[in-house]
């Protein structure tokens, strides 16, 4: 029964924290520098959690077949491949580095 309080806190916090973006701002646009910021927070953190799951192990750094994978899709995405081509090669080259070692 707690863990559904926890999860039902969580959420709701979530909530207030999403609407309090257009609450407090409404209809002002930002300056310029905090847009720039805000542009790129998404796409940090999706780097950060892809760059925690790929080398991240149990209290260590585990370089294994995954960092291969990654990396050919970072160029994959680089080159102008949509991110689901990306996907798939990242999951074709790790699968084959899996298999051949």
């Amino acid at each position: 029964m707690t863990v559904w309080i926890v999860v039902v806190v969580v959420g709701l916090v979530s909530i207030v924290f999403k609407a309090a973006g257009p609450v407090f701002v409404g209809k002002r646009t930002l300056p310029p520098r905090v847009e720039s910021v805000v542009a790129l927070i998404g796409p940090v953190m999706l780097t950060a959690l892809v760059v925690t799951q790929t080398v991240g192990g149990d209290q260590q750094i585990v370089l294994d077949a995954r960092l291969p994978g990654v990396a050919a899709a970072a160029v994959a995405v680089w080159r102008g491949a949509p991110v689901v081509v990306a996907m798939l090669v990242a999951a074709l080259v790790t699968g084959v580095l899996r298999l051949v070692s």
